[in-house]
């Protein structure tokens, strides 16, 4: 018999366990889940949640998949862990193998880590490393204004310093470089002024960039803004003109969220460093990697260390590779592109509506994801409670609400999503 969440639980949670980005003096109501099959989470009160969010952006085949579940089985009885340090195993580089053969050509040598962020601080630190092989001390990351690239520290230290929740941070990290992000829309016309700022700070600092780092096309948490494909393909002709890298964070747009399998795809551009991760094991597991060119890893190693310096200690988790091989493999079979162009139509469909709305600045949708920004910040804790009323589970932040599905939704759950984000605009 499952044992469930008594209140006596649910009071120590309030006092002592310290949820994301919520506060212990005012902590926000959490929801005891009992389980989850599908796109549906069940409450431990026995009501049904469509999910909007995948689990920030990872499970893009839905909960329970028996795939991804006998994938988890079948390794745990052979190993669920080992270190990655003088040894190898099959889950391992059955998995780099997979990501060579879907990534961008270029993209040769795989290495494997924890998490988003991780995978982002390995990117810089390979970046780094580059330009030290080569003599050159080059410090500086550009990147854009409304950027998010993770909560440790390099990571932060290229997240918008003065739009992002890392601002009270300045002063402490790093300060690199930061262009005005493109104002055009993802189906505007483009202007080619949109890249000027960014094309000004990269010629007059190009002697100290070790490398530019974006996230193609969708700018996740910073904002949800969605832009224009030739904004990445001017970067990535200026990074090649300026002989600067270029990092591609894919953590949020891999795996098919933005209707290609990598986001990149849609400006026809290849980084010479991607970092992927939250949909890389369909989010049963965290597991991240960072791809570089054979190029840039070749140089890593050709400098004073000889390698390169840095070694997770669960780096290839066997038990987490071998999920993630299984999730692919469903990406493989290309069903999920399907998938995702009927989310994309429906949502062109459903959210004008909510658009009209005179609480609402815009709405924007692309692939699996669908923003409607709103002028005011939503009151957490009543918005979510109306949400769970409503039967769905969104996690709005600031002034946006916005949905990034399984790919399995079915079309009239994907409406219940968008009804009740209408329904509950109209009673705030």
């Amino acid at each position: 018999m499952q044992k469930t969440t008594s209140k006596i639980d649910l009071e120590f949670d309030q006092q002592h366990v310290w949820h994301p980005y919520t506060s212990t003096i005012n902590p926000l109501p959490c929801y005891p889940v009992e389980s989850a099959n599908g796109v549906y989470l069940t409450l431990e009160d026995g009501r049904k949640l469509i999910d909007g969010m995948s689990s920030w952006w990872s499970t893009i085949h839905g909960y329970n998949h028996p795939a991804l579940n006998q994938a988890a089985k079948d390794q745990i009885d052979k190993m669920s862990h080992v270190m990655f340090g003088g040894i190898t195993h099959e889950p391992a580089v059955e998995l780099c193998r997979k990501l060579i053969a879907i990534t961008p050509e270029p993209l040769q040598h795989v290495f494997l880590a924890d998490s988003g962020s991780v995978a982002v601080e390995v990117s810089l630190k390979m970046a780094l490393q580059y330009w030290h092989a080569k003599g050159q001390r080059r410090p500086k990351f550009l990147t854009v204004r409304h950027g998010y690239h993770g909560d440790t520290f390099a990571a932060m230290s290229v997240t918008d310093p003065d739009n992002s929740m890392h601002s009270l941070y300045k002063g402490f990290l790093p300060e690199h470089i930061f262009a005005e992000s493109s104002e055009r829309g993802f189906y505007e016309e483009w202007c080619e002024s949109d890249i000027a700022d960014f094309k000004e700070k990269l010629n007059n600092n190009k002697e100290q960039l070790a490398a530019v780092i974006i996230e193609p096309i969708v700018q996740g948490a910073g904002g949800m803004r969605i832009y224009h494909p030739m904004y990445l393909k001017r970067i990535r002709e200026l990074c090649d003109e300026h002989d600067v890298l270029l990092i591609a964070d894919e953590i949020a747009t891999g795996f098919g969220r933005t209707g290609k399998m990598f986001a990149c795809e849609h400006a026809g551009i290849s980084p010479d460093i991607m970092c992927v991760g939250k949909a890389l094991t369909g989010g049963y597991m965290t597991l991240s990697a960072t791809l570089a060119t054979k190029h840039v890893a070749d140089t890593v190693c050709s400098g004073e260390a000889a390698c390169f310096m840095h070694g997770p200690t669960f780096m290839g988790n066997p038990l987490a590779c071998a999920v993630g091989n299984a999730s692919l493999e469903i990406l493989m079979q290309g069903n999920w592109q399907q998938q995702v162009l009927s989310i994309e139509q429906q949502l062109s469909e459903l959210l004008p509506e909510i658009g009209q709305l005179d609480c609402v600045k815009a709405v924007r949708w692309l692939g699996a994801i669908g923003v409607v920004e709103l002028y005011e910040p939503v009151n957490m804790a009543e918005i979510q409670k109306s949400f769970v009323d409503a039967g769905v589970w969104i996690r709005p932040f600031g002034k946006l609400i916005y949905i990034m599905p399984p790919f399995i939704i079915t079309p009239q759950e994907l409406s219940c999503l968008t009804v009740a984000i209408l329904r509950t605009l109209k009673t705030q």
